[in-house]
């Protein structure tokens, strides 16, 4: 048993908890499904939970714990996200309203938001924070399984309710805006309508302060 029992019920309902709270990976999901369609967003989903098993290994393994004892590479890692999210947000306002993607055109649509997605998460430090500071909260001393064996079965779990969460925000949210995507005067301006979420999270990463959550 690689998970205390006694501890799952309190453990699944924070993580529900958690889920339900808006943050930048729901920002980012949802505007996706909304701008593209739910092809888009469910590879965005799936990017997430990319870089969410990543960090779950680092933290398994005690790298993530090491970075954050360094004030330095959390601030390059907060630094350098942000700019990756001003990249992102820059290249979409640039684009013309001639670059509105096609239906045909989301299979590269959907990779390229699945990388962003995986890329954003990686550059930013407060998940990384979180998955040292969450996770061995409720590692049990009770078990054989060491912190890492259990960190590693919590982050799946983590990882796969995550997932379940945004696909179904997807679903929502990709129906509520499949009329937009036929709406030609939508489609002129959804590039820079993710633009303005991509300059939302560069701004959201680069004002807040990492070293207050660790």
């Amino acid at each position: 048993m690689m998970i205390d029992l006694a501890l799952l019920p309190l453990y699944l309902t924070t993580v529900v908890a958690l889920l339900l709270i808006p943050g930048p990976d729901m920002l980012l999901i949802a505007s996706s499904s909304l701008s593209y369609g739910r092809k888009v967003g469910v590879y965005a989903s799936f990017g997430n939970a990319t870089s969410g098993l990543i960090l779950t290994l680092l933290a398994a393994m005690g790298v993530s714990a090491i970075i954050t004892m360094n004030p330095m590479a959390l601030e390059v890692l907060r630094i350098l996200g942000g700019a990756y999210l001003l990249k992102m947000g820059w290249d979409c306002i640039r684009s013309s309203a001639a670059e509105a993607p096609e239906i045909e055109q989301q299979n590269n649509l959907a990779k390229l938001l699945y990388r962003r997605a995986v890329v954003s998460n990686l550059l930013n430090p407060k998940a990384l924070i979180f998955f040292v500071l969450f996770l061995p909260q409720f590692v049990s001393t009770q078990l054989t399984a060491s912190s890492g064996e259990q960190m590693l079965a919590l982050g799946l779990l983590l990882n796969v309710m995550g997932l379940a969460f945004n696909l179904l925000l997807v679903a929502l949210v990709g129906t509520v805006g499949k009329p937009l995507l036929k709406n030609e005067k939508f489609r002129t301006y959804q590039n820079k309508f993710m633009g303005v979420i991509f300059f939302v999270l560069a701004i959201w990463l680069l004002a807040s302060q990492v070293q207050n959550i660790s």
